[in-house]
């Protein structure tokens, strides 16, 4: 049995939470609460690109703002 989050021929949703964390996700799995999509499904490969692309800091959000004097 191979992972699904590791499927090269999957495919994903992109989903982001409050921390403005990233994830990729199988699109046969339902969202996890706390969740929400980010990019609809498309292609492993895809779907990593627009990860890459978007999450270019990777510390939460409440670390972000505390950093920040929030």
């Amino acid at each position: 049995m191979t992972n699904p989050f590791d499927d090269p021929d999957g495919v994903f949703f992109v989903l982001i939470n409050d921390e403005l964390q990233y994830s990729l996700w199988p699109a046969f799995a339902d969202v996890p609460p706390g969740w929400a999509v980010a990019r609809e499904a498309g292609t492993h490969r895809d779907s990593l690109a627009f990860i890459e692309e978007n999450w270019t800091d990777m510390r939460p959000k409440s670390l972000v703002d505390r950093m920040a004097g929030h």
